[in-house]
């Protein structure tokens, strides 16, 4: 049985509590966290201004200009990576890197550029393939069944 008593909130300290009106509550979690948190992470106290600050960070990402609009998607053997190419040049000058969950393609739309997609599986370490047909690069990556089990003892 847990020992309730220990605690540091008493009779009095109750009272008080339940005395408050919500607003004098706010304010004072919200000095309480003002105490426990830095101050640049003010913003994490406010759950309104965090999922404002969440939409503006995420709207439109496709609207960046150095962002590739990929398609990625997957079937049971595959993962496949669409990306239009909107100059030919492209082909030529982008560099592509692949690891078992990422893709990593340099140099494009400008030569100091890097982005790396993440795949949604895990990809075997050869057999990838890249086609260019009508202004879209496909990469064809084989995915990796790792169907190997551990069991676990429960102690």
């Amino acid at each position: 049985m847990f020992p309730w008593n220990l605690l540091p909130f008493d009779q009095k300290s109750q009272k008080k509590f339940m005395e408050m009106k919500p607003d004098e509550i706010e304010k004072y979690v919200q000095q309480m966290m003002g105490k426990v948190f830095q101050p640049n992470m003010s913003g994490a106290l406010k759950p309104e201004e965090w999922i404002k600050e969440m939409e503006r960070n995420t709207k439109d990402p496709m609207k960046s200009p150095n962002h590739l609009q990929a398609e990625i998607f997957e079937t049971h053997d595959f993962i496949f990576i669409r990306l239009p190419l909107k100059e030919e040049a492209w082909k030529t000058q982008m560099k592509l890197y692949y690891t078992s969950n990422q893709v990593i393609i340099e140099h494009i739309p400008e030569v100091s550029d890097k982005h790396t997609l993440i795949l949604p599986a895990t990809v075997k370490r050869k057999g990838a393939s890249a086609t260019h047909r009508d202004g879209v690069l496909e990469l064809r990556l084989p995915k990796n069944v790792d169907m190997q089990f551990s069991e676990i003892d429960i102690l």
